[in-house]
């Protein structure tokens, strides 16, 4: 995963981009133009099991959620997210992590997510309703030639087995936020 230089100054609720040097405020104005818009699109849209919002004002910050589709390992499993979109959105993709812990083969332990429209195959044309689709469709079709977790990828082929560590991976999960609660 590529290395990204975070800017310290951007706290809070303004609308500076995650990665913030050499930009101008022309610029910026048209990133934030283009995340008002696909903000309405995702709202309109009426996908299930989707859902992206900025985080308080911060339109380069946003939480997401997913909930794993029907008819795979995953159904009915509630996933949060975090995307960092940068002053070059769309021209190179934002940073999306699993905020919730999840075994999957292609998703390591610190939530990085390994898919080829986040890095190499990324397209201006891609917008976040994509992004999240892709990832809702990933949670049942993963790419196990690339595995960022591979134990997970190595019992992927038996969809029980694999059921039943997903699910112990997710109720510890769950037990261990309403300790914190």
């Amino acid at each position: 995963m590529a290395t990204q230089n975070i800017d310290p100054t951007n706290q809070g609720s303004s609308n500076k981009p995650v990665e913030g040097q050499g930009c101008s405020s022309k610029d910026n104005h048209s990133v934030s133009k283009r995340l008002q818009k696909e903000l309405m699109t995702l709202m309109m849209s009426g996908d299930k099991g989707i859902s992206a919002f900025p985080e308080g004002d911060n339109l380069f910050r946003w939480k997401g959620t997913l909930v794993g589709p029907e008819g795979t390992v995953y159904a009915a499993l509630k996933y949060k997210l975090s995307l960092e979109f940068t002053s070059s959105y769309p021209y190179s993709p934002p940073t999306v992590k699993f905020e919730t812990p999840i075994y999957h083969p292609n998703v390591d332990q610190f939530g990085n997510i390994c898919l080829d429209i986040l890095k190499e195959k990324w397209s201006a044309s891609y917008d976040t309703r994509t992004i999240l689709l892709s990832i809702q469709s990933l949670l049942g079709d993963p790419n196990n030639d690339s595995p960022l977790n591979v134990p997970a990828a190595e019992l992927w082929p038996s969809q029980a087995a694999f059921k039943k560590t997903l699910l112990e991976h997710y109720e510890k999960e769950v037990r261990s936020k309403e300790t914190l609660d």
